[in-house]
């Protein structure tokens, strides 16, 4: 049986942050979640670098769930940089924003990102998006 991986949420709202995680968890994702509430967190803990240098406590994420929105580095900032490094450009991208602007959606597209899910269209279509996202962990199964 293979370990539990890990996720980078990266998601400045708590109310969000919560529902992520419940949404994931009631359809089966039970992987180690890491949270980083604004894009230089986000930046710093893949980089293992400030408080996130331990590897043990801090592991390389298999997957980030990425909000556009966010404080001090936006996610479109964090977004590129991560598909333009080499070292992380492997790691799958999932934006899931409040935006449903066609220019955010062409712009994660653009750089990388492996779906877009849209928080504005409602619980039940996220609940449905976000139930896909075994399928961007690889080597992975789950429902």
């Amino acid at each position: 049986m293979k370990g539990k991986i890990t996720i980078l949420l990266v998601e400045d709202n708590l109310e969000h942050l919560h529902l992520t995680r419940h949404i994931l968890e009631r359809n089966g994702v039970e992987e180690e979640f890491r949270v980083a509430r604004d894009g230089q967190e986000a930046l710093d803990y893949l980089y293992q670098r400030e408080r996130f240098q331990d590897r043990l406590k801090n592991p390389r994420p298999a997957l980030v769930l990425l909000d556009l929105n966010i404080p001090r580095i936006d996610g479109k900032e964090v977004l590129r940089r991560i598909k333009q490094d080499p070292t992380l450009s492997d790691i799958p991208v999932v934006v899931v924003s409040s935006s449903t602007r066609p220019e955010d959606v062409a712009f994660a597209k653009e750089q990388g990102a492996s779906a877009y899910f849209s928080k504005s269209a409602g619980f039940e279509k996220l609940s449905e998006q976000l139930a896909t996202i075994g399928q961007f962990i690889t080597g992975r199964d789950h429902p």
